[in-house]
């Protein structure tokens, strides 16, 4: 945990969770929140850019601490209540943003990469919620999903990820009828398709961006949203409704997806001029494309950090090697395989590799900072 030094506070200052706090729409929320007063708990697992969004908001007078941790982590709900509950005394909404998706058929993927997406965007939002309850109770706050227009109509390509979504939009309907007796709100989030950088983490390329709506003004439409106890959140009302389009007319979304998604070994098709359906970004550091094409190579994996690799002479060698199938990834003894001792720069963008290979599908996180190989390289 980050601590700017600042006492535990029992006033009537609202506190906000936010998940997927690092980049993306989870990191304008922040920002945005606490410009409006709320003091902030920013989650994520890049340390680096959690200290990024806390010292923007510190420098405008803003109150925020930061803790890096993996949603899905058996520990991760109830530290991140103490965390909260310690810094500023009080919680007031929850904000379940982290996320990322991965390329792949449905019948395609493993038991594992199924479970890696359901445990990421519905069961881990689950036991942070149930685990915040209590507080919520207290303050009569309230929690928000974060969903996506994949949850009305699912993409070919995006296998588990479009079921795990079309999970967290039933379960915040579900929750919003359980507990408004309570008096607590319960928000459900379409962000509509968002310029994040989703796509590429994805595995996917994205045809679209100048459709992208900007990750500023939908952090604005949530807040207001939060501010006004909204049950549902449209941020970008036009994506919402291609969406709505999409699931009420099921033949002319089978016909429109046919034509702007390209099936694995398939010559890319020009994309259609308007997508049927929106894609939220998800969050998590993360973009939603609106004509995912999918490419499983390993050079496609890295391309998001390509850069990155170059700037610390991180060879694409050395990462095919370490791809041996079964074998336990841990971040410490691969940076030093690589690096001999490794600074904190080098260390950092090793984990962004692993992170991008296991957005690919070629890792799977079982710890904070240790992964199963799940494939080799091609």
């Amino acid at each position: 945990m980050s601590t700017n030094g600042t006492a535990p506070t029992t006033t009537n200052s609202k506190v906000m969770i936010v998940t997927g706090a690092s980049s993306g729409i989870g990191r304008s929320l922040a920002i945005a929140a606490a410009a409006r007063g709320y003091a902030v708990l920013a989650i994520g697992r890049d340390a680096a850019r959690l200290e990024e969004t806390a010292q923007t908001i510190r420098s405008a007078t803003g109150r925020c601490e930061t803790l890096r941790i993996d949603v899905t982590a058996a520990d991760a709900p109830q530290r991140i209540v103490d965390t909260a509950l310690k810094a500023f005394g009080r919680i007031d909404v929850v904000v379940n943003n982290a996320g990322a998706g991965t390329s792949g058929m449905l019948l395609a993927q493993s038991d594992g990469e199924i479970d890696a997406q359901l445990q990421l965007h519905v069961y881990a939002p689950l036991r942070i919620s149930r685990a915040a309850l209590p507080a919520i109770r207290e303050s009569h706050g309230g929690f928000v999903f974060i969903g996506s227009g994949v949850a009305r109509v699912p993409v070919p390509g995006y296998g588990a990820y479009c079921l795990a979504k079309a999970a967290v939009r039933a379960a915040a309907i579900q929750l919003r009828r359980e507990l408004r007796s309570e008096g607590i709100f319960v928000t459900y989030v379409d962000p509509g398709a968002v310029a994040t950088g989703f796509s590429s983490a994805a595995g996917m390329e994205d045809n679209d961006s100048g459709l992208r709506a900007d990750p500023n003004r939908v952090a604005r439409r949530i807040l207001s949203g939060i501010e006004h106890r909204a049950s549902r959140v449209n941020a970008v009302p036009l994506h919402t409704i291609a969406a709505v389009i999409g699931e009420w007319l099921p033949a002319l979304a089978d016909a429109s997806l046919s034509r702007i998604v390209a099936q694995p070994g398939a010559t890319k098709p020009a994309p259609a001029p308007t997508p049927p359906v929106s894609q939220a970004s998800p969050p998590v550091e993360t973009v939603e494309p609106a004509t995912p094409v999918i490419f499983n190579d390993f050079e496609r994996a890295l391309e998001p950090v390509a850069r990155r690799m170059e700037r610390v002479k991180l060879s694409q060698t050395f990462l095919r090697e370490m791809l041996a199938p079964d074998s336990t990834i841990e971040l410490h003894d691969v940076a030093m395989r690589w690096a001999g001792m490794p600074n904190k720069n080098e260390r950092a963008a090793m984990h962004e590799v692993l992170d991008a290979l296991t957005a690919a599908g070629y890792l799977e996180a079982t710890g904070e900072e240790t992964w199963i190989v799940r494939r080799a390289a091609e």
